[in-house]
């Protein structure tokens, strides 16, 4: 459907309160019944915001995603809650107080803003993204502090703003896109859009290349969970040319300090794996430091030491066995210390995880556990076993 006006009726919002929850499986005899009193056209969009509702808690939290409103490029490109309100808490300690939101979306980072207490312009050139906007900061309670305006983010006057926050499109007709100047907008728009402001952010895909962020920048990378979300170029602050990785929930954030890479070093008694935003950002080698340690190849984001440490920035695992790659002598070692839980993680390595386990533990037995890391040791490949410390 291409009008949410019709779900945002009262005769709308009862039938989206009808269909909250339903199954994938009753959805064909839940929309039987309800078309016996309602139009077909909007029972279906109620049943596919519906859809889109309980895709969107994993980002939006159930609370908020029970009554916003959503499209299906909305759901898929809108930033995660969390990341947002850091973004915004970021902001707010900057002082702004008003923001240009260019290609605001559905208003995920809208939403966080006016949280902070931010007065925001949504803008988007997509009707539909905009009616979305628009409902959703009305169904949260923040119109008041939200202005959504339907129109090309290129054309729009920001010079009243404290600060400008773009988030160009980087999906096209034939999925992600990597190339900046491919966006829409492309970067160097963006860029000229931030330097127009007192403040800004944008925000790029987590894999832009080093090269390619501005030197009036500083570039961000953001995990949640472990999982790396985003990065942002931020302007107007202090620290242009910097580089910085923040891992959620916290905020733990860890500078970059200008360090050379680390050397390498023989496999100690613990290994580091560094958080994906460590490793985005460039800086396994402030982990090194930090942890006492080098890396097992000069290639690879592996940090060992012979030292515990505890880091927010990198998971710890004690490694009990080193071998040469072999499936046959693993799956011997498997069996003999009855393994029953099997972890595979690589790096530099070409074979897939779920392969090795499947070879190496086709019938899964006994109480313990094990780790087994796929990667290469002084460029040989290696494969280390261990367990958390």
């Amino acid at each position: 459907m291409n009008d949410l006006a019709p779900l945002l009726t009262p005769e709308g919002r009862a039938l989206l309160d009808d269909v909250r929850g339903t199954a994938l499986a009753d959805e064909l005899a839940v929309a039987t019944r309800l078309r016996r009193e309602h139009p077909a056209e909007l029972v279906s969009a109620a049943l596919g915001q519906a859809r889109l509702r309980q895709r969107a808690v994993a980002k939006f939290g159930a609370e908020d995603a029970e009554r916003m409103f959503f499209t299906p490029n909305g759901v898929e490109q809108s930033t995660r809650a969390s990341v947002a309100a850091y973004r915004a808490g970021r902001l707010k300690s900057l002082g702004v107080t008003s923001v240009a939101d260019l290609c605001c979306g559905i208003g995920g980072d809208a939403i966080a803003l006016a949280r902070a207490g931010i007065r925001v312009l949504a803008v988007d050139r997509d009707p539909l993204t905009a009616a979305a906007a628009r409902a959703n900061a009305d169904a949260l309670g923040l119109a008041g502090l939200i202005d959504v305006r339907e129109a090309d983010v290129t054309e729009v006057d920001t010079a009243s703003y404290d600060a400008v926050f773009v988030d160009p499109a980087r999906r096209g007709g034939r999925g992600r896109i990597f190339d900046p100047e491919a966006y829409s907008p492309p970067l160097s728009w963006a860029v000229r859009a931030a330097l127009r402001a007192p403040h800004a952010a944008l925000k790029v895909a987590p894999g832009i290349p080093h090269e390619a962020v501005p030197a009036q920048a500083e570039a961000e990378w953001i995990s949640d969970g472990g999982d790396v979300k985003e990065a942002v170029l931020w302007f107007g602050g202090s620290a242009p040319g910097g580089v910085r990785a923040t891992l959620l929930p916290g905020p733990r954030t860890l500078p970059g300090r200008g360090l050379p890479d680390p050397e390498v070093r023989s496999v100690g008694r613990y290994l580091y794996e560094p958080d994906g935003a460590v490793i985005r950002a460039h800086l396994v080698a402030e982990v090194a430091q930090e942890v006492e340690g080098g890396l097992v190849d000069a290639t690879i984001a592996y940090v060992t030491s012979d030292a515990l440490h505890t880091s927010p920035y990198a998971t710890a695992y004690e490694i009990t066995d080193r071998l040469p790659f072999n499936v046959k002598k693993l799956k011997a070692l498997l069996r003999e210390r009855e393994v029953g839980i099997l972890t595979v993680k690589k790096r530099g390595s070409a074979v897939e995880p779920e392969e090795l386990r499947r070879k190496a533990l086709p019938k899964p037995q006994g109480p313990n556990a094990v780790t087994v890391f796929l990667t290469r040791v002084a460029g040989a490949p290696t494969m280390l076993l261990g367990h958390p410390a």
